[in-house]
């Protein structure tokens, strides 16, 4: 599992903090491993009544960005980096 500080993009409004993305995703193989980061280029999309997103991982998995939408609000640019 890995877990990044995030932050949400506004356009106008500049940059604000969110709260931390955890991520794990196993299958046969390990996408996003129990004790790691996922792989440069690995891309996670995600919808449900919580909000969508997708997020594209750069630089081993250190920072990730995208773009997220929550209920009830217009989308916004979502990027995170890393915590250790």
């Amino acid at each position: 599992m890995a877990t990044y500080e995030t932050e949400l993009h506004t356009g106008g409004g500049g940059r604000q903090p969110d709260e931390p993305l955890s991520i794990s995703i196993t299958n046969r193989e390990s996408v996003v491993p129990e004790n790691g980061a996922p792989s440069t280029g690995t891309t996670v999309t995600w919808s449900g009544d919580q909000g969508n997103g997708s997020v594209t991982f750069f630089d081993e998995g250190t920072r990730f960005e995208g773009t997220a939408q929550f209920p009830g609000e217009g989308p916004v640019g979502y990027r995170g980096q890393l915590t250790e």
